[in-house]
């Protein structure tokens, strides 16, 4: 029996196949340049199959996906200041 696995965008829903070539990768971070001050980060970059298995990763289908993702993460990262 064959084993296959399925990616699917965090944002749209829509699976990742074999010729998607535009995919990346998101994770949600904090720096902490000093001790006290604690500040939210946003990481994106290209896919990568070794990195997409990683369970904090958000799958993005494209660049739209990913715009979209950074919104949302900047509108709560300002809410919550």
């Amino acid at each position: 029996m064959a084993w296959t696995e399925t990616f699917c965008c965090n944002i749209c829903g829509k699976e990742k196949n074999e010729e998607s070539d535009d995919w990346w990768l998101a994770w949600e971070d904090e720096i902490s340049p000093t001790p006290q001050v604690h500040q939210p980060m946003l990481k994106i970059t290209h896919w990568n199959n070794f990195l997409s298995h990683d369970a904090t990763a958000k799958h993005l289908c494209g660049g739209s996906c990913a715009h979209t993702l950074l919104d949302r993460w900047l509108h709560e990262a300002y809410e919550s200041s």
